[in-house]
């Protein structure tokens, strides 16, 4: 998405500018031309050679330097941005800039700049949340000026709250979703992950192996083309996807409920989950002891409800996918539940494959259609397929609409 745009990237004075230079070697491997402005107190932490180094452009720090050419040099940097980030970005350049002030390199080409400026701040938790520093921050957001909201932890100051800079991949990550083709704005999409989890007593339960990143690469992609993300999700170890509002489950009926609240006002729902087919028909209030006069232990489990079988029942016009994960007679089963389940198409993976199925970060999928058509993928990163499940619900809202 970044390669060849031009990034130019303002650097405060602050010890976040250790974040920075991580920032700019990402920004390079993606084939970003990076050009570095720092305010004077930024040298003080960093050698501008560090920067011109990694981005293999001049570093740009005194106005008032001789010229190398005849270019007026803030014009001519803020000219040729696609993209003008500041990072670290202090209390005193967003005060500056909310208030017109352009005393320097940085501040006077961030005034003459007409392209997309985001703001990366950085600073102790008291400034922060300073009134006269959010002020400023919501002025600026009324203006057009975007925020890379900094995250919570412990500071270099031996505070812990809200102020660290954002992290280096979710800032480039940021800038990608920049140009993100928003073709899926004004949709609303559910996305089912990971595995549900139903109690025999107070301290085991049933569940099975899926770790949910199929539904969370779905959910993530979603959101980045403008589409309304809703992700309902059992157990997993994975972090929320940004943007998407997050609905936490533990059981199948958990799973079901959360779906109904959302389903009337959506336009897709994506069932990536693996939720239990059965629960305990009992659950004990007390730890089950382990009695030594008994050889096993009988639990009589009984079904629980089919979510994708229930929606794709009531859909209408809503565009309703399913999942199916197999061991033997991949295409037999799936076209099963295509047809049992009223799909408008099937995602369909033998998990017996090597470098497929739950636990794996890559899979092998087949795409069934309601028409009968079979596509066939090679091996692929989860995010890719993502990315190829909703090309595909795009085309059908294309095609509805």
């Amino acid at each position: 998405m970044l390669k060849d745009k031009k990034i130019v990237l303002g650097v405060a004075g602050g010890i976040a500018i250790y974040k920075v230079v991580d920032v700019v070697s990402r920004l390079k491997k993606q084939g970003a031309n990076v050009e570095v402005i720092m305010t004077q107190h930024a040298t003080e932490f960093v050698s501008p050679l560090t920067f011109q180094t990694l981005s293999l452009n001049p570093v740009h720090v005194d106005m008032f330097k001789e010229p190398k050419n005849f270019d007026v040099e803030h014009i001519a940097l803020a000219e040729k941005a696609d993209i003008f980030l500041i990072a670290p970005a202090t209390a005193n350049i967003i005060g500056k800039v909310a208030n017109g002030i352009a005393d320097d390199l940085l501040t006077t080409t961030i005034m003459a700049t007409k392209a997309k400026v985001l703001f990366a701040p950085a600073m102790n938790t008291n400034m922060y949340l300073n009134p006269i520093v959010q002020q400023n921050i919501d002025y600026l957001k009324t203006l057009g000026y975007k925020f890379i909201d900094p995250g919570t932890g412990f500071l270099a100051c031996q505070t812990h709250g809200p102020g660290r800079m954002a992290e280096p991949a979710d800032i480039v990550e940021y800038l990608n979703g920049i140009y993100y083709n928003k073709d899926l704005e004004g949709s609303k999409i559910i996305v089912t992950a990971g595995p549900t989890i139903e109690p025999i007593d107070p301290v085991r339960y049933i569940t099975n192996h899926s770790s949910g990143r199929m539904g969370y690469c779905i959910a993530e992609e979603a959101y980045k083309r403008g589409a309304e993300t809703i992700l309902i999700t059992g157990p997993t170890s994975l972090l929320a996807p940004e943007g998407a509002k997050v609905v936490k489950v533990n059981t199948t009926w958990e799973m079901f409920d959360a779906v109904k609240e959302e389903f009337e006002d959506c336009d897709i729902l994506i069932k990536a989950a693996a939720p239990s087919d059965y629960r305990p028909e009992k659950v004990s209030k007390q730890k089950i002891k382990k009695d030594k006069n008994l050889d096993g232990l009988n639990i009589k489990l009984t079904k629980n409800p089919d979510i994708a079988a229930y929606f794709g029942g009531i859909k209408k016009d809503r565009i309703v996918v399913g999942f199916a994960a197999e061991t033997d007679n991949l295409i037999q089963y799936a076209e099963k539940k295509l047809r049992e389940k009223n799909l408008d198409f099937i995602v369909a993976n033998d998990i017996s494959k090597d470098g497929a199925g739950f636990k794996s970060d890559t899979n092998i999928i087949t795409i069934i259609d309601r028409d009968g058509a079979i596509s066939d993928y090679p091996i692929l990163d989860k995010s890719k397929i993502a990315e190829i499940i909703l090309d595909k619900i795009r085309n059908l809202l294309n095609a509805k609409s």
